[in-house]
């Protein structure tokens, strides 16, 4: 059974007998139903009668039920409502538009507004590079989304996918100071979302490519990047590879292996796998094997569209051909970005020695932590409740405050792999450890540590805007 956790949390508002042991039999029905409480909290009391807010995580809709049934079958206990904390959170949605400037008089609406705006216009009519000074373009970033590859939940949509796009530019408010905004667009081509982005380009200072499904992310992303004249990032293809690359630097240190040495099994050959090959591959790895729901990637096989043909062309040196489970032999390092319960024990055991498992597919990843206990050296997932996360937040908020500060015009791989080193150097070498290889998504210093390592990397490699 999954663990209950704060993704299924809801408030149980129970009325109940003032009295010794009531609040017991509550909490004791709700543990014996597998339910976590996280919260108590008194309500009113109404003679010998107490209403409580019982907080409690779930695993499910079903779960939550189940527990209102056992709530329900007790003596002295009325189940007044349950609200979903979830939903409550994203009521009227997470993000607002507000003012930088107060506007207490005639002559601050004066100075914000006409006529003295008109003076601002005129400048960066004469002087467009001014547009990045005196406009929310320096620090503002479009999450551009056509809602055909969202999170695990597939072609759900633009409206669908809005709280995810909220909570996107929630995270880059919180982590790095950016003004991000939702852009989910009902389109039909890579055209036609090439061009909507094109013509958007005026008012943002970056675009966040956000869960557009493969191969079309590929070509939007490339054609973007040709051109526009500021930053364009596919977090899903990107972020995930750099994060992937910080956790596995350190995973080596633990283990005491390296790069060149590494041989790789990637299960998943889409936007994320292909990104996460080619980081590996510029860091020295020499061997990625991928495979895909027919088998392995190789040279040759026909039915390639063209990411996986340059996936063919420069991976699987030993043309290696099977399954999964007939290419895990012998492995130091596996990568899912797949589907759940794709790895088993008996791949584990076939690895090779103090082997490496981050199983990223979300939210059930292709092995749990459990079910690889004492087979594996370093285990992460892309979940929140278990030990090294593999969370792109610890890379997009400061890939792009150190693109927007230095006034780069586009992401390079330099900067890139600066971001990667940076996230590693996070933590110390003298407290790594297998449960401990990536920094806390709540560790104020990596958006620090990585905004400067891309500023400098972007200086480096010219990519500043004069």
């Amino acid at each position: 059974m999954p663990v209950p956790n704060a993704s299924y949390s809801v408030c149980i508002r129970i009325e109940v007998d003032h009295k010794p042991g009531s609040l017991g039999r509550v909490a004791t029905a709700i543990g014996e139903a597998g339910g976590n409480i996280s919260a108590l909290d008194i309500v009113e009391v109404v003679g010998d009668r107490i209403i409580r807010d019982v907080t409690v995580f779930t695993v499910d809709d079903t779960h939550v039920e189940r527990i209102r049934s056992a709530l329900d079958a007790i003596d002295g206990v009325s189940v007044q409502g349950v609200s979903d904390r979830v939903f409550l959170m994203h009521e009227g949605g997470k993000i607002e538009v507000r003012s930088k400037i107060p506007l207490h008089n005639r002559d601050d609406l004066s100075m914000a507004y006409t006529p003295g705006v008109a003076r601002v216009c005129n400048d960066i009519a004469a002087h467009p590079a001014n547009v990045h000074r005196y406009t929310i373009k320096r620090n503002t970033v479009a999450i551009v989304t056509d809602g055909t590859a969202v999170l695990g939940l597939g072609d759900i949509g633009p409206e669908a996918s809005m709280p995810v796009m909220e909570g996107k530019a929630l995270l880059f408010k919180e982590f790095a100071g950016i003004d991000a905004f939702p852009i989910c667009l009902r389109v039909s081509s890579a055209d036609e979302l090439v061009e909507t982005v094109q013509r958007l380009e005026p008012v943002f200072g970056g675009i966040n490519l956000e869960d557009v499904a493969a191969p079309r992310c590929f070509e939007v992303e490339e054609r973007l990047k040709a051109s526009l004249d500021i930053p364009v990032f596919h977090d899903d293809q990107h972020g995930t590879a750099v994060v992937v690359l910080a956790a596995l630097t350190n995973a080596l240190k633990v283990v005491d292996k390296k790069m060149e040495d590494l041989k790789v099994v990637m299960a998943g050959v889409g936007a994320a796998g292909v990104a996460i090959t080619k980081i590996l591959l510029q860091a020295g790895v020499p061997n990625v094997i991928g495979v895909d729901r027919k088998g392995a990637i190789y040279e040759g096989r026909a039915d390639l569209d063209a990411s996986k043909q340059w996936f063919a062309e420069h991976t699987n040196p030993e043309a290696r051909r099977g399954s999964l489970h007939e290419v895990m032999p012998g492995a130091d390092v596996f990568v899912g970005v797949s589907g759940p319960g794709l790895l088993l024990r008996d791949d584990l055991r076939v690895m090779h020695s103090d082997p490496i498992v981050f199983a990223l597919a979300n939210p059930d990843p292709e092995i749990t932590p459990e079910d690889a206990e004492g087979l594996v050296a370093v285990m992460a997932t892309g979940r929140s409740d278990y030990p090294n996360q593999i969370n792109n937040v610890l890379c997009f908020p400061g890939i792009f405050k150190g693109a927007l500060d230095a006034g780069a015009n586009q992401i390079t791989e330099h900067m890139k792999l600066a971001a990667a080193h940076a996230i590693a150097a996070a933590v110390p070498d003298e407290e790594l450890s297998p449960g401990y290889i990536v920094p806390s998504v709540f560790n104020k210093r990596v958006v620090e540590l990585v905004a400067a390592a891309v500023a400098h990397a972007a200086v480096e490699d010219g990519v500043i805007r004069s």
